[in-house]
């Protein structure tokens, strides 16, 4: 029962933030008429919050503390009242709007609890990135002031973008649970998140296309888009009518069509199906849980989409009513309104700008994505004119404006941009400017693999075309809701065909362009999604025959068939039968596996204040090592090889500092150790099992000779060394 109730008091802190921020949201997101954007409050709130925290924290304004975040909040209260009350004048309850906000907030809590249960029958934060991702939160945990510490180089700030994992650790401090339970409920949130912002989206896209439609059918299509987008996957899943292929050398499933054979599948291979390449999706995303960047960044960009898609929307209506303003004969009245209007354009640009600004200190690649995205849409509103210009620069300057406070402390690990396939005269150039042209550096995507892979959103491309060419008469804005999903899924297509020709360049040599294909296939998953929902009401609403409209529908559901059905193998798959009593401590497996450094990282996380330098075993990416630094947020000497040397940009940072770390466990010299405990302000060593395993000359002897034992496991296999007063 403690869970439930930890979980519970989560969702209640949830509810009060989105309910506080509900003003400005409405003010924000005026233009969803269905629902005035409530889903969206949560989401606002998490980031007005964790943003204004960030940046007094980088100031040292404002320490990072759980007093802090209340003040902020209270701050916000005073900021949403006033909105509230200015907005609000003739106010009229309906008891409509009422019914949707419980349904929604339903549905939110629904899909909390249905993925909180999840996580609860394997919560460990263990294997892939989890140890990444919960060293950067409890890091920040720790940190009164802002860059937070490297756990696994001290003393320098993370060098990666981490304000995803900022504002989870405010949900942390906020709610006050445990770091190892809040990482569990974070994920749970974040799909909840996914799951009622799509629906709020989809649902207020339909509404504003066609006010008079029935409620059921509204919240029908709301919940198949917001299925589709968090649990969904890809056609990949027809290979569970196949004999299977091994997992590193995918098979046509032409040539080994079998019929319904499930034990064949192995749902990771949907995301890596292109051999050295990365191509995920949300509902994979949940289901691994690692807490990384493209993770918390998901109903961020939802909040995005639909800032876009209202601007798109409406910005055709305000140029008409601009113009009408400009014939007016009272000057008075005209340059007024026209002000009026800049300053509502000019405040959307600037806010997306912010938003940009928020993809990019969560997840990088995401800011260029968003900004280029929203200056396409600012050209075809303007097209070539000085107001064009004036909005791209706005939307320049506060992307950069508002990313300041992490571009100051983060140094960007991208070498160049490397060209697929190089010609060799090219090959023998080497470089010009920022593009790579190098040597053994060329793949290429078979096109019947891109098609099982996205012939799912290709296919709703061709059938939003079709209905479009079909169509009977539309209205102007049922005329913009088409043209803004061609434009998304348009611009995903040539999201997905950079990687074919261009590369982002990092460390990894045969997964050159791995990452590339990640970042942008993730956010061409996202926007293809919403507009493949749209395009299904589309087909059963604006076309004018109905036969072409039962062709088109059933073609529809066909392929939306195979990337329904993708849950029911990969959560399975992870989490078994989903029969077991539920646990959302994440640190469990430790104390099975590890009991001896369960009891040191209890003891430290219970002691041990501020940052203070531990001393651990070092050991390569995805392994055990660096347990106590990712447990504690506890900056250690050297940790993970590979993760530091992408984020610093050298094997150099690390492997230099490895030889040190084998010394100061080795050497029998107490002067040359004691002299390396200076040289990195090390105050605690832990001699534990792994530390035993991974140097076995280590002399622990002069350890209680340096320092004193402050604590040892109740199995005698752990110890732990305060060696700086």
């Amino acid at each position: 029962m403690n869970w439930l109730f930890i979980s519970f008091n989560w969702y209640i802190y949830l509810l009060l933030t989105g309910l506080i921020f509900y003003p400005l949201t409405k003010k924000i997101l005026k233009g969803f008429r269905f629902d005035f954007g409530f889903p969206f409050s949560k989401t606002l709130a998490i980031i007005f919050i964790s943003y204004l925290s960030y940046v007094l924290s980088s100031i040292h304004l404002l320490p990072f503390t759980r007093a802090s975040l209340f003040l902020i909040i209270g701050i916000f209260i005073i900021v949403n009242g006033y909105i509230f009350l200015k907005e609000n004048k003739k106010f009229r309850f309906e008891w409509r709007y009422l019914l949707i906000f419980i349904v929604e907030e339903g549905l939110f809590f629904v899909a909390l609890a249905f993925w909180t249960y999840v996580r609860s029958q394997e919560p460990s934060i263990h294997s892939l990135e989890k140890f990444m991702d919960f060293g950067f939160i409890n890091s920040i945990l720790r940190s009164r002031y802002f860059p937070p510490a490297d756990m696994w180089y001290t003393p320098l700030p993370i060098n990666y973008y981490y304000f995803g994992h900022l504002t989870g650790a405010v949900l942390i401090k906020i709610s006050d649970v445990a770091p190892q339970i809040g990482y569990n409920l974070i994920l749970a949130t974040i799909f909840a998140q996914g799951v009622t912002e799509t629906f709020s989206f989809v649902s207020n896209i339909i509404f504003l296309v066609s006010k008079k439609i029935k409620a059921i059918v509204l919240f029908v299509f709301g919940i198949i888009g917001a299925y589709l987008m968090n649990l969904g996957g890809n056609l990949h899943t027809i290979y569970v009518f196949t004999t299977g292929y091994p997992n590193d050398k995918p098979i046509p499933f032409w040539k080994i069509l079998s019929g319904y054979n499930p034990t064949s599948y192995w749902y990771p291979n949907a995301t890596r199906f292109i051999p050295f390449t990365i191509h995920e999706f949300p509902s994979y995303s949940y289901v691994v849980a690692d807490l990384h960047g493209h993770v918390f960044d998901i109903p961020f960009v939802i909040l995005t989409l639909a800032i876009l898609f209202l601007l798109f929307t409406s910005s055709f209506s305000l140029r008409a009513k601009q113009s009408k303003i400009v014939k007016s004969k009272n000057l008075f009245l005209k340059s007024l309104e026209t002000l009026h209007s800049l300053e509502m354009r000019w405040g959307v640009a600037i806010f997306i700008g912010f938003m940009t600004s928020i993809h990019y200190m969560t997840n990088a690649f995401d800011g260029p994505i968003y900004v280029l995205l929203t200056t396409i849409i600012f050209f075809i509103i303007y097209g070539p004119t000085g107001e064009f210009i004036v909005n791209f620069m706005i939307l320049v300057m506060s992307f950069l404006i508002f990313s300041l406070p992490f571009s100051l402390h983060f140094s960007p690990f991208v070498s160049g941009i490397g060209v697929n396939c190089s010609p060799q005269f090219l090959i023998n150039i080497g470089r010009i400017g920022p593009f790579l042209f190098e040597a053994d550096k060329c793949q290429r995507s078979p096109f019947w693999m891109l098609l099982v892979l996205w012939g799912f959103f290709w296919l709703n491309f061709i059938l939003l075309l079709v209905v479009y060419k079909l169509r009977r008469k539309l209205s102007p804005i049922q005329n913009k809701v088409i043209q803004f999903m061609l434009i998304l899924f348009s611009f995903s297509t040539f999201l997905l065909i950079i990687p074919e020709f261009f590369y982002v360049k990092d460390i990894y040599p045969q997964y050159f362009r791995a990452n590339t294909m990640f970042k942008l296939g993730y956010q061409a998953f996202i926007m293809m999604m919403f507009a493949s929902t749209v395009t299904l009401f589309a087909i059963r609403n604006f076309v004018k025959s109905r036969l072409a409209s039962i062709i088109l529908s059933f073609t529809w559901l066909f392929f939306a068939f195979f990337v329904t059905i993708y849950p029911f193998f990969s959560i399975p798959s992870y989490y078994g039968p989903l029969d077991r009593p539920p646990n959302l401590r994440g640190m469990d497996w430790i104390n099975g596996e590890y009991p001896e450094d369960f009891q040191i990282i209890n003891y430290l996380n219970k002691h041990v204040k501020g940052q203070p330098v531990i001393l651990e075993a070092q050991g390569d990416s995805y392994t055990d090592y660096e347990r106590i630094s990712a447990m504690t947020g506890l900056p250690t000497v050297a940790g993970w090889w590979v993760h530091e040397w992408l984020w610093r940009g050298s094997p150099d940072v690390v492997g230099k500092r490895i030889p040190d770390v084998e010394t100061l466990y080795e050497s029998h010299d107490i002067g040359v150790t004691e002299k390396l405990i200076q040289k990195y302000q090390i105050k605690y060593v832990i001699v534990s099992r792994l530390e035993r395993q991974k140097y076995p000359n280590l002399d622990a002897e002069k350890f209680p000779k340096i320092g004193k034992l402050i604590f040892e496991s109740s199995n005698g296999l752990g110890a732990l060394y305060q060696v700086n007063p």
